[in-house]
């Protein structure tokens, strides 16, 4: 299993605002410290604000912080409200699937029930539990 792109920045973006609490941190060194672009990260910034997750400051000396405390951001909640719009396998979307085997496939079943565990297992961890040593992280992403 492959996590779409806009999960893995919703992720690192919350990490990086994670280990700044406290302070407020805009795109681009979000962007800056991935290597990855601030172009990329607009969508991923306006969908966390809208879920709550950061709260924006506009203008001047704007950025973004934490709307929540890390121990209530779960995981596997942002893992499957990013992934909802892809189906695994396109038998898992019947309205659109025209796989000609589903009827007698039990390849279905079993995805399901990984994908399963690996949300179960998600669902245990927050934002908290991958902040728990941050001068590591804070010294990769070079930040004071």
């Amino acid at each position: 299993m492959r996590l779409n792109v806009f999960t893995d920045y919703c992720l690192r973006t919350l990490m990086y605002v994670g280990v700044n609490q406290g302070t407020l941190v805009t795109r681009g060194d979000i962007a800056t410290a991935y290597g990855i672009s601030g172009n990329h990260l607009m969508k991923v910034v306006n969908w966390l604000a809208r879920e709550g997750y950061v709260e924006t400051v506009r203008g001047k000396g704007g950025g973004m912080q934490l709307a929540r405390d890390p121990s209530a951001i779960s995981i596997g909640a942002i893992v499957r409200a990013c992934e909802a719009a892809d189906a695994l396998v396109e038998c898992f979307d019947p309205a659109t699937s025209r796989c000609r085997i589903t009827p007698a496939c039990r390849l279905k079943g079993i995805l399901g029930q990984a994908m399963g565990a690996m949300y179960r297992e998600l669902d245990q961890h927050t934002l908290a539990d991958l902040l728990v040593r941050p001068r590591p992280l804070a010294a990769l992403l070079h930040l004071a």
